[in-house]
């Protein structure tokens, strides 16, 4: 069964553009680790400096585990924690709490 998630990152706003920039050239490799843990769907939407993220995956926790042990994984993040307000753990951001939906 596919399970959902979400998280909201804040962005420091003089580096919009650059993380903007940065996620349209996401590395292969980091996009095949994504691929690799299982995700799917992975989208971040914008407004101003906060940025909503939702994706999908078979199984959340083994997925977050697989990124955690990806060397590519600590790299990117490290690489995206000078644009964020605060840095995003090797495994992914905390997930919101979902209150409702709509299949």
């Amino acid at each position: 069964m596919t399970q959902r998630t979400a998280f909201v990152l804040s962005v420091r706003p003089e580096k919009i553009e650059e993380y903007v920039r940065a996620h349209r050239e996401v590395w292969p490799e980091m996009l095949d680790a994504l691929r690799g843990a299982g995700i799917r769907n992975y989208t971040i939407f914008r407004d101003g400096n906060r940025m909503f993220g939702y994706f999908e995956a078979d199984d959340l926790a083994a997925a977050e585990r697989y990124l955690a042990q990806q060397d590519v994984s600590t790299r990117w993040q490290d690489g995206m924690a000078h644009f964020l307000e605060e840095r995003v753990p090797d495994g992914g951001p905390p997930s919101l709490q979902e209150v409702f939906r709509l299949d």
